[in-house]
């Protein structure tokens, strides 16, 4: 059609305020800013700049985990996103350096120039790091898991990744597929995508087939072990605090033969939360959005043409839902302020015109925008009442408020704004019943309609007969339409 569609609906977007409270409040960043704050000149760092073995008790203490394993990791990885978002820089041990106790060279950790942003900083500045956490998160999500790492260790201790079976690029797509997917459910019209979603949904959402009836029992195989690892990655991506995760039931990972607990006995195996619920938080829709538009995905928000000119702004909503539409007009008419209707209004007529295929479409957005601009609009508007292209919508608009001396369109007027209304609606891939009931009534308020019509100087007017004699539901006006498009053409010599 007119317009290229954007590969993905306008997401409406918390202000990079609460974003950034968001991004502050994500329990793993929270953990990680704890962790800058508590290191100083005595910690002692390994090789590769992870916090030494020996002091994970510590930082655990600190971090008021538990004195165990989980508490150690949970530390340690709260490390990691500390330096890998410049919370704290580590210098790597200089070569000679002496070893520690336990055999080991140790680097030395400073606090990161990126620490007092979290305070001192912007909410730009805030979302950016938190953005490279993200980043380093969905690494580990994406690494492979390693039951016994000394199995890969050859003789001469060099590693066999190639005995990893792993694909770090086709593990990396996979996940952003669903996280994609996720994006676009969650993007759903009539808020269909408010809530969370299933894990086995969106499992099969990166595996079934689209032509796929029923899924044969490979490919439901395939959709089990997608969970397992999806279910791995969101317990790894919840804290940084980009989805709401409701993980498997452990039930259900009990191995064949294993004793299932206790608590499993009388479970419904039709209750779906038990298969895992997952929902974008409104900072994971910030954040995803963000590692897509890095990656060259058209991903529009609302709010994106505010600023621009009206030609932007009127192109821009073209496939739009309705409210994302007028929520965009509004922020683009709030940038003109209060006092500044007429000139906005002025503009938007002056990008409204146009004999492209695009500007039917162009216009009723250009109608629907200037009822957001108020009355105080009315001077630009009456000031198109004789323009040929825009007068009837102009008449339109002061009818619809009640304004006194709005001059009778000419015929001609009339007939071409019916050709540009349905253009614009066939446009837009409306609804089939709205738009037969827009043929139908144009059609039925003017006797000889189609007598008349096929005259329209409009570059549209052969393509909406067409379009009418497939849509009306009255035989004889279906075949009146045809008849008029047949005119249409031969008099534009086509």
């Amino acid at each position: 059609m007119s317009a290229e569609r954007p590969s993905l609906p306008p997401v409406r977007l918390n202000s990079e305020a609460e974003l950034a409270r968001d991004a502050l409040a994500a329990p793993l960043f929270v953990r990680a800013v704890r962790l800058a704050r508590w290191a100083g000149p005595d910690t002692r760092v390994g090789a590769g700049g992870e916090l030494a073995e020996a002091q994970l008790p510590a930082a655990a203490e600190h971090l008021d985990l538990p004195a165990d394993e989980d508490g150690a990791a949970y530390a340690s990885e709260a490390w990691r996103l500390a330096v890998d978002t410049g919370l704290l820089d580590v210098t790597d041990p200089e070569e000679g350096a002496d070893e520690s106790t336990d055999g080991e060279t140790e680097g030395t950790v400073t606090t990161g120039e990126n620490l007092a942003l979290l305070t001192g900083g912007s909410p730009q500045d805030v979302l950016s790091i938190w953005l490279d956490g993200l980043d380093a998160v969905h690494a580990d999500a994406t690494a492979p898991v390693l039951d016994d790492f000394a199995d890969l260790v050859g003789e001469d201790g060099s590693i066999d990744f190639d005995a990893l079976d792993w694909d770090p690029e086709a593990e990396a797509e996979f996940l952003d597929g669903v996280l994609g997917n996720l994006y676009l459910l969650t993007l759903a019209d009539n808020g269909a995508g408010e809530g969370p979603v299933p894990l086995p949904a969106l499992a099969a959402s990166m595996i079934v087939p689209d032509d796929m009836g029923e899924p044969t029992d490979d490919i439901l195989e395939q959709v089990s072990e997608a969970m397992m690892r999806l279910d791995d990655q969101f317990r790894l991506l919840e804290p940084i605090g980009i989805v709401e995760y409701h993980p498997v039931d452990e039930a259900l990972l009990v191995e064949e033969g294993e004793a299932a607990d206790a608590s499993a006995a009388g479970a419904d195996d039709e209750d779906v939360t038990r298969y895992g619920m997952v929902k974008l938080t409104p900072l994971g829709l910030y954040g995803i959005r963000a590692r897509m538009l890095e990656a060259g995905v058209d991903a529009p928000a609302v709010g994106d043409l505010a600023g621009k000119g009206a030609d932007a702004l009127l192109d821009g909503i073209t496939h739009y839902p309705e409210s994302a539409a007028r929520a965009e007009v509004k922020l683009w008419l709030a940038e003109y302020g209060a006092g500044s209707a007429v000139s906005a209004a002025a503009e938007l007529l002056a990008a409204a015109r146009g004999a492209d295929e695009g500007a039917p479409l162009r216009r009723l957005h250009c109608q629907q925008a200037l009822a957001l601009a108020g009355p105080s609009a009315e001077p630009a508007v009456r000031a198109v009442l004789g323009d040929p292209e825009l007068g009837g919508l102009a008449r339109v608009w002061l009818a619809e408020r009640g304004a006194a001396d709005v001059p009778a369109p000419p015929e001609a007027m009339i007939f071409w704004l019916a050709i540009d209304t349905i253009a614009a609606q066939l446009d837009a891939d409306g609804e089939l019943d709205e738009l037969q009931g827009l043929i139908e009534g144009l059609s039925a308020q003017h006797s000889g309609f189609f007598d008349e019509v096929w005259r329209v100087d409009h570059p549209a007017t052969a393509d909406v007969l067409e379009a009418m004699g497939r849509l009306h539901s009255d035989k004889k006006a279906a075949k009146d339409a045809r008849k008029a498009a047949f005119k249409a053409r031969s008099r534009a010599g086509g």
